[in-house]
């Protein structure tokens, strides 16, 4: 009937009339017709459609436009006008058809009270709104799929996701994206309409679904709100964002671990760690990187958020590793500021910079000592070495052969960093280390001009030279006994009294002899006029018997006044 009604069109040959099909005695005008009409109506069908219905005079007698709400029946069971069980068959949602129907399959002989008269033909103008069957099912169509899924929806997870909502005519009632946040439920514990639940099932982050939900495995004959009316289908376009399950522990994956690992983080350990944080759908909420700085901070006492606490320790460092944090181990249903939303996994892959523990020592490993060591150096030596100085993971800070020149310091006296200044103790000449030093035996947490803050150093050391010291408040010791006659041994021209000249003389020669040294770092004369204006008591500018002291004989008497 259609096929002849087409060709009768194309001929433009009593066109309004061949292309009115009649059912029966009604007469059909499909008079627009959606391009898609992935279904028809059946016998058995329930519908929602609105109607003007009229005498054949033109005149409106009932209309569900005015009425705001629209008709819903079921098809072939006697419910409807016979006239309008017949006329709707074969219609399409968003379809508009006349329905021309004679007394006999409207309301016959006797007509509707004072409204429809007796033997009264009438005009139906429908539009379909929606169709669905009882035996219907949810339907769902997989529009994309993600390269990985490696877990999808289950009962009792619980979801966020982001929907553009629409009833089976394509009318607009609501969209996640409209609002800016995803809509966050709990699947199969009655949160969501029952199609709901069953078309996320099986979902994958994110996997994009088209989905139609019968109106009773939805809101059903009551609707929702102003937007959803009775017996409505609903058709939602899904993108999963987001999935975990309230019994859900971190997940730690793609561990990249160095092949030497001498020791692994533990609860109190300060740790620095480069990261990167994303979304399960793979969107950056905040990287490190970017900062140019690390991360740091204590580990397993509470200073970052349960997950990463609990996935910072047992590693190594130089390991590389992601961890999954489910939202109750993370920032939870309320997020975090406006760059983490609530209930949002949290996807983090950690780079281990370095990690140490307040009470740790500098860690020193002799990888080279000279067969023939007779004296080693300690606290007041000058030392003179060379180094290399990096990172944990290998970035050069500094080297002594940067300028070529030697290193040089005095042993304990605050001239290098502590760890640095302990690990150059008891070393022999030609000596070679490396040391580990823990930034509060390094720069600290403020760090250094190159050297960032709290940051471990590693350091290769190499014992050059070695002048040894005298105790702190000295300038020369006897490296043998004193002349138990010392004045006598110092006026060497035997005048009674000793001038800085005669002092000087006197003093040098005790050191190339052997039998004293000063003290290293200083200019000879320096020391020598140090030494003879402490001798030279009246500061005539020459030392006699009476003024002359050892510094040991002095420390007494200091000590005898202070007690």
């Amino acid at each position: 009937m259609y096929t002849r009604c087409l060709l009768l069109l194309l001929l433009n040959t009593y066109a309004y009339v061949e292309c009115n099909p009649t059912i029966g005695d009604v007469v059909v005008d499909r008079y627009s017709i959606p391009k898609l009409c992935p279904r028809e109506v059946k016998s058995g069908d329930h519908v929602r459609y609105h109607y003007n219905v009229t005498l054949q005079d033109g005149k409106t007698f009932d209309s569900s436009h005015e009425r705001g709400a629209a008709s819903v029946g079921q098809t072939g069971q006697g419910r409807l006008i016979a006239g309008i069980d017949k006329g709707i068959q074969g219609m399409c949602v968003n379809e508009r058809r006349k329905v021309t129907v004679p007394p006999h399959l409207a309301y016959g002989s006797l007509g509707a009270g004072d409204v429809v008269p007796p033997d009264t033909t009438l005009v139906f103008d429908l539009m379909l709104l929606d169709v669905w069957n009882l035996a219907d099912l949810v339907v769902t169509q997989t529009l994309s799929t993600p390269q990985d899924c490696r877990r999808s929806v289950k009962r009792t997870d619980f979801v966020r996701y982001h929907f553009n909502g629409t009833l089976l005519d394509g009318t607009p009632f609501d969209s996640s994206y409209n609002k800016g946040q995803t809509h966050d439920s709990l699947v199969g514990e009655g949160w969501l309409v029952k199609g709901m639940d069953e078309a996320l099932l099986g979902m994958c982050v994110g996997e994009a679904r088209h989905v139609t939900i019968p109106p009773f495995l939805a809101y059903g004959q009551k609707g929702s709100g102003k937007e959803i009316p009775p017996h409505a289908t609903l058709v939602f376009d899904v993108l999963l964002v987001d999935l975990h399950n309230p019994k859900d522990d971190i997940t730690v994956d793609n561990q990249v671990v160095p092949v030497s690992c001498p020791r692994k983080s533990v609860a109190g350990d300060y740790m620095r760690y480069h990261y990167n944080g994303t979304f399960l759908n793979g969107l950056t909420f905040d990287t490190s990187y970017q900062r140019n700085n690390t991360y740091n901070t204590y580990i397993g006492m509470g200073y970052v958020i349960e997950g990463m606490d609990k996935g910072l320790q047992g590693v190594c460092i130089g390991e590389r590793r992601r961890v999954i944090l489910p939202p109750h181990m993370a920032y939870g249903e309320k997020g975090a500021g406006r760059d983490i939303p609530g209930s949002a996994v949290l996807v983090f892959d950690i780079h281990v910079v370095d990690f140490h523990n307040p009470k740790d020592t500098a860690e020193i490993q002799v990888t080279h000592k000279p067969e023939v060591c007779n004296v080693t150096s300690d606290v007041n030596d000058l030392i003179h070495y060379h180094y290399n100085c990096s990172l944990l993971d290998g970035t050069r800070l500094f080297s002594s052969s940067d300028d070529d020149n030697l290193q040089d310091t005095v042993l304990g006296a605050d001239k290098v960093i502590d760890g640095l200044d302990e690990s150059l103790r008891g070393m022999c000449v030609g000596e070679r280390r490396t040391v580990i030093v823990p930034p509060h035996l390094g720069h600290g947490e403020k760090g250094a001009t190159g050297v960032p803050g709290s940051a471990v150093l590693h350091f290769e050391l190499e014992l050059v030279d070695l002048q040894k010291g005298v105790p702190e408040g000295y300038l020369f010791v006897w490296v043998e006994d004193a002349p138990l006659e010392l004045f006598q041994a110092l006026d060497m021209n035997k005048n009674g009294e000793v001038p800085i000249e005669e002092f000087g003389e006197f003093i040098m020669l005790q050191v190339a002899e052997g039998k004293g040294r000063m003290k290293p770092g200083m200019e000879p004369k320096e020391i020598i006029a140090d030494m003879f204006r402490n001798q030279d008591r009246n500061k005539d500018g020459v030392i006699v018997a009476e003024e002359l002291k050892l510094k040991v004989e002095e420390d007494k008497e200091k000590l005898h006044e202070e007690l």
